[in-house]
């Protein structure tokens, strides 16, 4: 990237195992599975089912757009998305309608890790390809994980805090994503990593807001009550610190306090722009993968590519006011 110096981590593709064979080559059951080995090759037709987690979050409806444009690149590949709307039994149902439909291939990005693990090793099991994108589910019954480093995203921005935002330490109210999701509890992990170098900080309160902007404003609003002397917002995703903000706006002390967020999506609504305009002091980009989630899918597909990376990490980059335009434009941000 040509902003690589301003980037917390660099686009890293870290392989920690590689799929065995029998992640491509198990033949199916009956019952939906698929023999990909043996369907796999180029001048013919893939049925992808994305399996979203909840489309109202900005973040997702983006990694949808990324996933289907993507898939228009590449002949032969279909894509089926489905929206769990943030309801865990009917993301399994979602799966398991995908597996009746005799898919070649899942992306899924759950909505929470547990609730979700036995229906993706069921996919995998009956001989899918399973991508599972941006949240993780337990166990390693998937082909392959993309997603960024939350716990590197959350030191980074608690090393800002720490070091830029409050160097002389302040009270922090922080917005976390939906428990039971992975990227929740290891932006707060990695924050709290962060912020240990400066004792000053206090983090006074937290609350979830489910990565959604109204009831980011809800939370900001009680948490103001609560703690009217709040120095800084630190919240999980871009769309609840703009419900912040506008807590904050409302009570008037929108200048008083600053905010941060998580995403960088570059559309005009998005994080970016944000900064940009003075409501966020910083974002940090999270990919949504879902262009690499379709690269993969090629390989495994059209490639007949046996081994995969495990895991392929993400990197994030420090959005500030300085240099907001620039990754705006470099990230194809539309206008």
């Amino acid at each position: 990237m040509r902003y690589a110096r301003r980037a917390v981590a660099v686009l890293a593709l870290t392989v920690l195992a590689t799929t065995t064979a029998c992640s491509v080559e198990k033949a199916g059951d009956g019952n939906g599975g698929t023999d990909a080995a043996a369907q796999c090759g180029s001048g013919k037709e893939f049925l992808i089912g994305m399996s979203q987690a909840n489309n109202a979050e900005p973040y997702r409806q983006v990694m949808n757009d990324d996933i289907t444009n993507a898939a228009k690149d590449v002949p032969g590949f279909k894509v089926v998305v489905s929206d769990a709307a943030q309801d865990n039994s009917k993301q399994v149902a979602d799966v398991e309608n995908f597996i009746s439909q005799g898919i070649n291939l899942l992306i899924i990005s759950p909505n929470e890790a547990k609730p979700l693990t036995a229906v993706v090793k069921k996919a995998y099991d009956q001989g899918i390809p399973v991508i599972v994108l941006d949240r993780k589910v337990e166990g390693d019954a998937y082909t392959a994980f993309i997603g960024g480093d939350n716990v590197a995203i959350g030191k980074a921005a608690g090393e800002y805090y720490a070091k830029t935002l409050l160097p002389q330490g302040g009270k922090v109210a922080e917005i976390s994503g939906l428990p039971g999701s992975t990227p929740a509890a290891e932006r707060a992990q990695g924050f709290r990593e962060g912020i240990a170098s400066n004792p000053k900080i206090e983090i006074v309160a937290t609350q979830t807001a489910e990565w959604l902007r109204e009831k980011g404003q809800s939370v900001m609003d009680a948490m103001l009550k609560a703690h009217p002397d709040i120095d800084a917002v630190y919240s999980h995703n871009d769309p609840m610190a703009e419900g912040a903000y506008l807590a904050a706006k409302a009570a008037g002390k929108e200048s008083a306090i600053k905010f941060t967020g998580i995403d960088a999506l570059p559309v005009p609504s998005g994080g970016i722009k944000a900064v940009e305009q003075g409501r966020l002091q910083a974002t940090f980009q999270y990919p949504t993968g879902g262009r690499e989630a379709i690269d993969m899918a090629k390989k495994i597909l059209v490639d007949c590519q046996k081994d995969v990376p495990k895991t392929t990490t993400l990197g994030t980059t420090q959005i500030t006011k300085e240099n907001a335009a620039q990754v705006y434009t470099e990230l194809g941000g539309k206008q």
